[in-house]
Formats: structure tokens, sequence, C-alpha cells
């Protein structure tokens, strides 16, 4: 991918849906240091999670390998360093590898591979969220309802925590800067925004009239989508049903925009940070999410499913040697991530890592690295069934185990408003679909696995009713706080 080793630093934020991002066409959004970023570098218009939920998303993100292969299925299933990931492959090689904010795995008492981890946030008492391993059938989330109580203007924990991986990623890099290392170093700088709640500071949320923000797309009833896998989860995920007034769906967009925005901001002072202390001329950094967020299109919020708003994800790459002002078409997810950066750090590929799915994002910019078909997976909350998305070309085809397929033509319909699955005229190319996926898992196989490990899980926790009677949180505390229970 390059001449020479560099440093690298990698932002990752959570639930950044691409839709909201000013580079990729929106033009109410102002995320200036995102945008700058994406001029000076590549731009990967088509880049998705592997699973669009924390957890799983995360396990896959750091090992490079996809779900079903590593079996972190869900957020009550959280990588545990079993799986050797990209920092264990730095570490060993004796380079510097430090992790700031989230990673949301076990426990930092694991060996996940960083050389130091501050202040990190894992999952809640190192067992997470087992109420999402309850799929036969999902029960309906109660702490959703939260997420429309809670959204608008104001201060959270959310926004604190960002505030002190800001800074400690600041304060890091100047004592990088002062450091002569013989060795390029990496930094992982994970934000927790733009995840709900959704609240966002006065000068974030006064940037988005609530007049302004944009309405949900098919958000009628009418024009909800009747797919039984979209029905269940609408069924589980109850977020909609606490919108029961217009004034706060605007608020919570309103205040999804002002998150973002004060993203981009930290995402700034991290650029500048670099700049300050003459670190840009030997620093690439990658920008990327864990997954996106529906907001409320198709009456859904939150992610869990396999539409854009969900699954895609912001990416982008700058810095030396990488070029400037390109827009990458080609589909990428996050366990292209692992091969980059152990590219950049200018190591071989592990032995043990030869048969991993991802390539370095530079050798897919520049066409040297071979055709593949991405995909991301989902067994987690709310899952009635396995759900797998590849992509074929411009279209989008969507194998859920035991019910109707979908398919969607990604550049005659971007908002993905008419499934072509059940098509007469399509039923070749859907076909042809299922057997690229077939090639990469076996969809059955794979949705057996997981409810056998989650079944396993459940019963070592007690069962199912006792799941329920502990109940469910809205979202992961950070360090030093409680979940509130619903």
């Amino acid at each position: 991918m390059s001449k020479k080793p560099r440093n690298l630093l990698f932002i990752m934020s959570d639930e950044h849906s691409k839709r909201v991002l000013g580079c990729n066409g929106n033009s109410l959004i102002r995320t200036p240091n995102l945008d700058r970023l994406a001029a000076s570098g590549v731009h990967f218009t088509d880049a998705y999670c592997n699973s669009p939920i924390c957890v799983p998303s995360r396990a896959s993100f750091q090992t490079g390998r996809y779900v079903h292969d590593i079996r972190f299925w869900d957020n009550g299933n959280p990588y545990d360093g079993s799986v050797p990931s990209w920092a264990h492959r730095l570490k060993a090689a004796g380079h510097r590898v430090d992790s700031i904010g989230k990673l949301h795995f076990r426990s930092a008492d694991e060996d996940n591979g960083f050389t130091k981890e501050h202040m990190p946030l894992h999952v809640v008492e190192g067992i997470g969220d087992p109420i999402g391993m309850l799929r036969d059938p999902p029960p309906p989330r109660k702490a959703a309802l939260r997420l429309a109580a809670d959204a608008g203007c104001g201060d959270s924990t959310y926004q604190g925590y960002d505030d002190r991986i800001t800074a400690a990623a600041e304060t890091w890099l100047g004592e990088r800067a002062a450091q002569k290392d013989d060795k390029p170093w990496t930094l992982f700088v994970s934000l927790v925004c733009p995840h709900f709640p959704l609240i966002a500071r006065p000068e974030w949320y006064n940037l988005y009239p609530e007049d302004k923000v944009p309405w949900p797309g098919l958000y009628t009833e009418a024009e909800r989508p009747d797919h039984p896998y979209v029905n269940a989860m609408r069924a589980c995920q109850i977020y909609d049903q606490g919108f029961d007034d217009p004034s706060k769906v605007r608020k919570a967009i309103a205040a999804y925009y002002g998150l973002v925005s004060f993203v981009d901001n930290n995402v700034g002072r991290l650029m500048k940070a670099l700049e300050d202390n003459g670190l840009s001329g030997d620093t690439r950094i990658i920008y990327t999410s864990d997954h996106g967020d529906n907001l409320g299109t198709r009456g859904l919020w939150g992610k869990s499913n396999m539409y854009e708003e969900s699954a895609a994800v912001p990416m982008i790459m700058a810095g030396p040697d990488v070029p400037q002002g390109v827009v990458c078409r080609e589909p990428v997810t996050l366990v292209d991530c692992f091969p980059t950066i152990i590219d950049c750090a200018g190591l071989a590929p592990h032995p043990d890592d030869a048969g991993l799915p991802g390539a370095p994002l530079l050798d897919i910019v520049s066409g040297k690295a071979p055709q593949r078909t991405v995909l991301s997976e989902y067994h987690a909350a709310g899952a009635a069934t396995g759900a797998f998305m590849i992509r074929h070309g411009r279209f989008k085809y969507v194998y859920y185990v035991g019910m109707p397929p979908q398919l969607f033509d990604l550049e005659a319909d971007p908002y993905e408003t008419r499934d072509l699955g059940q098509d007469a005229g399509y039923r070749g190319f859907v076909a042809d679909c299922e057997a690229a996926l077939r090639k990469i898992v076996d969809p059955e196989a794979a949705d057996a696995q997981a409810r056998k490990d989650q079944g396993a899980k459940i019963a070592a926790l007690g069962g199912r009713e006792a799941i329920l009677a502990k109940g469910s949180f809205g979202y992961s505390p950070v360090p030093g706080t409680k979940p509130v229970y619903n």
C-alpha cells in the first residue's frame, strides 16, 4: 500500500449514519472537518459494518473476521481477546498501540491486544445485554421508549465522556511528538456519540432548528415495508411507540444532527493536534463508525437491519501516500481495516491471517485487491431469524433464514423503496446472489450455531424468565456509572 510505514490515528464514532455527512451529499449537516478530511484523501461511499449493532460489529472490526467465524453474535457475547486482533499483531511486533474510549469488549482484564486501554467502556459487568439473545420470540424492549422521552437539547454523560476522550487523545499525541520512536505508533480513538441518548448541547442542537430538520422517509404506516423480519424488529425495538407527537420526532433528529456536529468538532480537534505537534506529515487518519442509525426511516430507530441507514457507515482515509480527493465506490467493510492497519505499520501479514476476508483499503482504491463479495450479518436483539447482506454490483441482496429475501437496486433506488426480491423478472439474479452468499457462509448453519450459542448462554444466566426479570437498559453507561434498567 505504501513505501514507508506510517503512524495511524484511527477514529471510530458510534452510530453515525453515512446519510448525515456533508461530503456524502447532506446539505443541512455541518461536518466541515470530516468534509475537509475527505477532500484531502479517499472517501469510501459504499462502506458497511459487518453487523449493525455495537458488540459484534466491533469484534469483527477488531479481528478482521466475520461474525459467524468468531461467534461474538450479539451484545451479550462480547469479544474477549481469544481471537487475535490487529492490536495483538502490532503489539507483538513491538509497536505502541493504545486505545482511548469505547471498546465494548468483555473486560479490561482481558488481553485485547492494546499496549494500554485508556478510560475504556466495556460491556456491563462483563456480561453486556443478555436480553438481546432472546429471539424466540424477541421480547419488546421497554427501554427503547426512553429514546423519545430523553430526546432534545441538553447535556449528557456521553458528551462528557467524548470530551474526556478527545482531551486525552490530544495529550497522548503531544507526548508521542516529544518521543522519537523507531517504529510507527497506532492510536485508536473511539468516540461514543452520536449514539443515543439523543441529547445535544445548545451550541450543537441550535444549529438545527426543529422546523428545518428532515422528516423521516417512509414514515407513515402505509409507506412502511411489510416484511416479516422488519415487522418483528419493529415489534421488539419499540422506539417509535414513544414518538406520539411530531415534535418529539423533530427533537430527536435535531439532537442527532447536533451530536454529529459535536463528533465532527472532536475530529477537528484531533486533526489540529496532529498539525500542532508536527505529526501530520507522518500520520494517516481513518474515520469510520461501528454502524449507522435509522433515524425514524420506515418507523425504525437505532440500527439492527440491513437498510443503508443502519448497515452502511462513513469511511474516510487521508494522510501521506493516500490519494487526494478520490471517491471510491467499491464496496468495503470494517474487516478491511485489519489488513489496512497492519500494512500501514509496515508489517507483513501474519501467516495465521492469510484467510482473512479483508484487503488493505488503498489496494482496493488502486484496483490491486481481488474482487470479493462484502458481507454484513445480524443475529442480535430483535432478530427473529438470521439476516445476511451482500453487495452484488449495484444491487444489495438480503437473505433471511426461513423468510423471503430482499433485493434493491441501489443505483436506481438508493433509498430502498422498491423490493425486487419477489419480482419474477429478477428470479435468476436472486438465485445468483444467493449462490454468491453461500460461497462465504452457510446461512442456515450460521443461524443454527448462533441460536445454540445463545441458548447455552441464556441457560447459564438462569433462563429466559430470569433475564426478562432483570430488564434491559437503553445504552451502556460510561465508566464509573451504573446502567438504568427498565
